[in-house]
């Protein structure tokens, strides 16, 4: 009982220790200051596979995503764990994602590191305050190979529904569902 009381402590203690800011450079050579972002905003830290079906599976309802909160002060990001920067062009290109969704390389596993994705496709939310949330994006797959027609909850979304009102992300963690992001 007190272990666990212990482990849940310090989990919520991670969750809301301000981050410190990472800097990375996107596909296009602009710098950008992650994890951090300031005043109001929140960056939606989605983790991506070029060779992932379901992570390609979910590029459209990214782009809607990221295309309807833009407005509202959450930035977008693409990161790549794997892959090269041509690579991911040819991917960007391939599934229409737009200039306005920075795509990033992370050679040196600095983002995954820090966020700790296990899979991908795989959203993080972050506020100056540190990480709100990070999991699945909805519950479309329900395991790999399975899905259902269309997805019942739509976790990014109502965690940014509620991050944007100033309320509490329940549940902060989801498992999400996808390709395994292989340790280096």
């Amino acid at each position: 009982m007190v272990s666990g009381l212990i482990s849940l402590f310090l989990a919520v203690l991670a969750t809301a220790m301000p981050s410190r800011p990472i800097q990375v450079r996107d596909v296009d050579g602009k710098p950008w200051s992650l994890l951090a972002p300031a005043g109001n905003q929140l960056d939606l830290v989605l983790f991506l596979a070029t060779d992932c079906p379901i992570s390609n599976r979910y590029l459209p309802e990214i782009k809607r995503t990221c295309e309807e909160y833009s407005s509202r002060g959450v930035r977008c990001f693409a990161v790549y764990p794997d892959g090269n920067d041509a690579e991911v062009i040819r991917h960007r290109q391939e599934y229409g994602v737009p200039p306005t969704i920075p795509s990033i390389v992370d050679r040196d596993r600095v983002l995954v590191r820090t966020v700790a994705p296990k899979v991908t496709p795989e959203a993080a939310i972050y506020s100056q305050a540190g990480r709100l949330y990070r999991g699945r994006i909805d519950d479309l797959y329900i395991d790999v190979g399975r899905s259902r027609r269309e997805a019942t909850r739509h976790d990014v979304r109502l965690a940014l529904d509620a991050a944007l009102r100033g309320k509490a992300i329940e549940p902060s963690e989801t498992e999400a569902i996808g390709c395994t992001i292989v340790e280096h």
